[in-house]
């Protein structure tokens, strides 16, 4: 599942999988993990495979929902394992600050290099982006649909049951929004205008959900007439048939990113990947394997994505101008981590 900073669990986990490219030299490798499942699969057709037939190297596959935990411990034993890591934006910052995480030299990294400097840490490069999106059913709204977190919060114009995600990290952020924060003036969080806000529409929230599969099952289920969730949730219950939808604008934008553990034992081909991994040819590849966007936004100048597939995507320059980039700097700020603390409490009440 998306957690923590807001990632999702994409299916059961893949274990170790050896994938061989075709000149791969067994002093050519590297050990490359991410959160499993469909997401998984669908990088490794469209990154992970190509990348490592270029490169001439064999990249070995692990699969874990929270990366965090080992990350602390491999690095911890002085004999990290892993080399590359898919993971929310957040953890590779906070890992950097912790000494866990290797800090990238760009002029080795040139694809990266050239994203822009939001989309990039001195430990991370974004490698896929998602949205937390208002979404709604088109049963209840067949017109005049909610279309911002003002509309949401709004409960006479837009009567209905809601649902909302039971973490602060972009709930936080509608809340502002709600209250009538612009998408680009959000850091750093007011977070007891937030959370004053947030109590107007607690009574009105019918679920806190806690996966992005509950989230996509009330809206499927009808149990739900709104709610915050994530775009590749609502459009894959769309695909199915519900009488769904959702809006980019007001969306928050989120990201996972690459980042290597710090001594990590084939840093140098860690690197080389990393700078593959984010090529705009790959990475145009990817969303149309998932329905998620490309980290390398020179992706869409690629012509590898056709128009009305770039048009339903969250980091699609059209679409993502609508939205709040997320700040994980702040997230992984004393600050941040005090706003998580504080939610336990809030839900408490």
């Amino acid at each position: 599942m998306r957690q923590h900073f807001g990632y999702a669990l994409l299916g059961a986990s893949l274990g170790a999988i050896g994938l061989a490219g075709t000149a791969a030299s067994a002093a050519e490798q590297i050990t490359f993990v991410s959160q499993g499942g469909a997401y998984q699969q669908a990088q490794t057709v469209a990154i992970l495979d190509p990348s490592a037939k270029k490169l001439g190297i064999t990249i070995n596959q692990d699969s874990i929902p929270d990366a965090w935990p080992a990350i602390k411990t491999q690095v911890g034993s002085g004999k990290p394992i892993w080399d590359v890591v898919d993971t929310p934006t957040g953890y590779c910052l906070r890992g950097g600050e912790q000494g866990l995480i290797e800090k990238l030299d760009f002029s080795k990294i040139p694809n990266a290099a050239a994203m822009p400097e939001s989309y990039r840490s001195p430990y991370s490069v974004s490698y896929e982006f998602y949205s937390s999106v208002l979404a709604y059913s088109q049963k209840t709204f067949p017109k005049d649909a909610p279309n911002s977190w003002v509309d949401f919060w709004d409960v006479k114009k837009f009567p209905g049951r809601r649902a909302l995600r039971n973490h602060p990290i972009a709930t936080l952020e509608a809340a502002l929004m709600a209250d009538g924060v612009a998408p680009d003036k959000l850091y750093p969080l007011d977070v007891d205008r937030a959370f004053k806000k947030l109590e107007e529409i607690k009574p009105s929230i019918t679920v806190w959900w806690t996966s992005g599969a509950q989230s996509a099952q009330l809206l499927n289920d009808g149990e739900v007439d709104m709610e915050m969730a994530w775009n590749g949730r609502v459009s894959a219950v769309a695909k199915e048939g519900a009488k769904v939808a959702f809006t980019y604008n007001q969306g928050i934008l989120q990201s996972t990113s690459l980042c290597i553990l710090k001594g990590a034992p084939n840093l140098d081909t860690a690197v080389k990947f990393l700078n593959e991994a984010v090529d705009p040819v790959h990475q145009a590849n990817l969303p149309l394997n998932i329905d998620y966007g490309p980290g390398n936004p020179n992706a869409f100048q690629t012509n590898v994505i056709k128009p009305e597939r770039a048009a339903q995507l969250p980091s699609e320059p059209a679409n993502a101008s609508k939205q709040a980039l997320m700040s994980y700097a702040w997230w992984s700020s004393p600050a941040g981590e005090a706003a998580e603390k504080r939610w336990a409490s809030f839900m408490q009440k």
